[in-house]
């Protein structure tokens, strides 16, 4: 049977593991794995469409889909979820305590538009009462300067933006006390080598998490995956391959955690901790499929419209190819 070639650009985790191992087979495929960083393959997919599917970043992908056809079409596959509470530091020596204690400060943020951001400013406002425009942004590396928005961001009026000095790096600048806070989708060098006066704004962050689980039902999505709309014009039947195989591989991965036998990754008490997350959270906790995310991405959709990064509104069907709205039941 002839098989189709396939560069496939994605995070080694244990959600692809099995894919890029070969354990878990692609129908029709002959995949070729690139094990990248986000940030590289987001850049290298939304500038030069270098991959035939890609780890795309959902906030990205939303801005290309109101600047008209997308280069990828979406797939129901969320590599990547992570709670925000835990992801905003701050300084400690500036009066922060709360949220509300934001207000007039200078935050910084990689990108104004990147999807973590979104999801951080999200809860700043719904949650505790602090708009994007009772801050001061400023944008830029942060780790590395030079960084700039991945795609042209048009200005959101009441809200002030600033790129950083060139030269200058975030976790730098909050070291330094040259900004107040920072939004960060990554845990920031400064914080790591515990810097003086640098410190997360929410230490007791799992439970907060916890709670706002509990009370939103959402569990936030930061990554999908997209396969190259010529691709999929070529073979209607790609998208569902990929969602059936990605799938399958988040399912065994799932499945290796609650394994007594032995210790599928390098922590000691694995079995207890799965068992707190299933309580809270179901079984199937890192859920793929439009339905069973549905929630989570209409709200993310209507967050970045009201933060002005999306103006028309987007129907939640339209991100994803028809042949992974729905599957086959046994």
């Amino acid at each position: 049977m002839e098989t189709i070639p396939l560069t496939i650009a994605c995070t080694d985790t244990d959600r692809t593991r099995a894919m890029i191992d070969g354990a878990v087979a692609i129908e029709g495929c002959r995949p070729i794995f690139l094990s990248l960083e986000p940030a590289e393959i987001f850049f290298r997919a939304l500038r030069f469409e270098e991959f035939d599917v890609a780890e795309l970043s959902l906030s990205s992908y939303l801005r290309t889909m109101e600047d008209g056809e997308s280069p990828y079409v979406g797939i129901p596959v969320f590599l990547s979820r992570v709670f925000r509470h835990s992801s905003i530091y701050i300084r400690t020596d500036r009066g922060i305590s709360k949220p509300a204690d934001l207000r007039g400060k200078r935050i910084g943020v990689a990108e104004y538009q990147m999807t973590a951001p979104v999801w951080m400013r999200a809860l700043l406002e719904h949650e505790y009462g602090v708009a994007p425009r009772d801050v001061h942004w400023l944008t830029g590396g942060q780790e590395q300067p030079g960084r700039s928005e991945r795609t042209a961001l048009d200005e959101i009026p009441g809200v002030t933006i600033e790129p950083i000095a060139a030269g200058k790096t975030l976790s730098a600048m909050l070291a330094a006390g040259e900004i107040d806070a920072l939004l960060a989708a990554r845990t920031p060098s400064c914080f790591t080598r515990h810097a003086p006066h640098v410190d997360r704004l929410f230490p007791d962050y799992k439970r907060i998490e916890m709670d706002y689980f509990k009370r939103t039902g959402m569990f936030p999505i930061m990554h999908l995956v997209g396969v190259r709309r010529s691709l999929v014009r070529q073979y209607p039947w790609l998208p569902a391959s990929l969602y059936k195989a990605f799938c399958q591989t988040k399912d065994d991965a799932l499945k290796r955690l609650r394994q007594v036998r032995f210790q599928p990754i390098s922590l000691p008490w694995i079995e207890p901790e799965v068992t707190d997350v299933s309580a809270v959270m179901g079984e199937d906790y890192w859920k793929y499929g439009v339905e069973e995310n549905r929630s989570e991405l209409a709200a993310f959709i209507g967050y970045s419209r009201e933060q002005g990064l999306t103006k028309r509104r987007i129907e939640v069907d339209e991100l994803f190819a028809p042949s992974t709205l729905e599957t086959s039941k046994v």
